[in-house]
């Protein structure tokens, strides 16, 4: 009897441990403005909600602010749940490979980036290639405000890609005819989905995996094929002459896109840290949370839940199960 006591007695402890190691299991994740990385940022509090019985705080921020986070380790921002190399590289360089203060993901998807225009206006103007905006015609007919300018949507403010893509405005030979515009993604969206409506032309950052491939007839141009030497990006971060001293004429390679988070994460919430090192996605399924969220204007928490209840096996594996 005094031994099954003991037995029982100890079994009651452990589980009493368990239940507060799970409960100490927190993390901050970081919400940046594009629809993916709010998508895969509500899947990672998903499964740390309902299946590993933590819990998560989502934190809006751009990638300057929750990458310094990060770094710093106090758990105000412990991941970033959609990194885009070599987009960010600055911050990876900083972070990750000089002060070693964050971890990058292992698993990444691929990611495509170029400019778009809906298919009818490609149709109508035949065109099919960036250089095709520079025509006078062209432009003429993407000049919604009268400055004499088409209006082509490079990015929101913050994102590394728009540095990117004002750079390849100028090396393009575009700057006489295109004006880039900065503006969150919302605002984009919007604009294309009122120039089809109207028939207007209308040009602006496109990438896969996203939503705008479900939303509207669209069509990627093309660019010159990628090529090293003519690809030479300096970020604000690196230095105040990043647009005169960068050089980009070509089209970006392929990207790898990961999540990242804060080394410290893994003495704070040990749990958490091995789920987001097994963590993996395709371009697929990212494209199919966007659409779900801006498309069909689902709260994202929502899609979360659901994909987690009907992809039982595929979690069981990001948590080791």
């Amino acid at each position: 009897m005094k031994t099954s006591m003991r037995t029982l007695t100890a079994a009651i402890t452990l589980s009493l441990l368990s239940t507060t190691a799970f409960a100490a299991e927190k993390v901050s994740i970081g919400v940046p403005s594009w629809t993916g990385a709010q998508a895969v940022a509500h899947l990672l509090a998903e499964v740390v909600t309902s299946r590993i019985g933590g819990e998560a705080e989502l934190v809006p921020g751009n990638n300057a602010t929750i990458f310094q986070a990060m770094d710093q380790g106090k758990g105000d921002i412990d991941v970033h749940p959609d990194v885009w190399l070599p987009n960010q590289e600055s911050f990876t360089k900083k972070y990750v490979d000089g002060a070693g203060t964050v971890q990058l993901s292992s698993n990444p998807y691929e990611g495509n980036q170029g400019f778009c225009v809906s298919k009818n206006f490609a149709a109508e103007n035949k065109v099919t290639d960036i250089a095709d905006l520079g025509r006078p015609d062209v432009a003429a007919k993407m000049d919604s405000d009268g400055n004499g300018k088409g209006e082509m949507w490079i990015g929101a403010p913050g994102w590394a890609s728009a540095n990117v893509n004002e750079v390849k405005v100028r090396d393009y030979g575009l700057g006489d005819f295109i004006e880039p515009i900065r503006a969150e993604e919302a605002v984009k969206t919007a604009r294309v989905k009122d120039s089809i409506a109207k028939g207007e032309g209308y040009a602006f950052y496109c990438y896969k995996p996203h939503a705008i491939w479900y939303m509207f007839d669209v069509e990627m141009l093309t660019e010159p094929t990628f090529d090293p030497a003519n690809y030479k990006m300096v970020q604000p971060s690196d230095s105040p002459d990043w647009f005169t001293d960068s050089k980009v004429a070509t089209k970006d390679a392929l990207k790898n896109v990961q999540i990242a988070w804060s080394k410290s994460l893994a003495e704070r919430s040990p749990a958490i840290a091995e789920f987001f090192d097994r963590f993996k996605l395709s371009a697929d399924d990212v494209s199919s949370f966007a659409y779900e969220i801006s498309g069909k204007g689902r709260e994202p928490g929502e899609v979360a839940k659901e994909w987690v209840a009907a992809n039982s096996d595929r979690v069981d594996g990001w948590l080791g199960l």
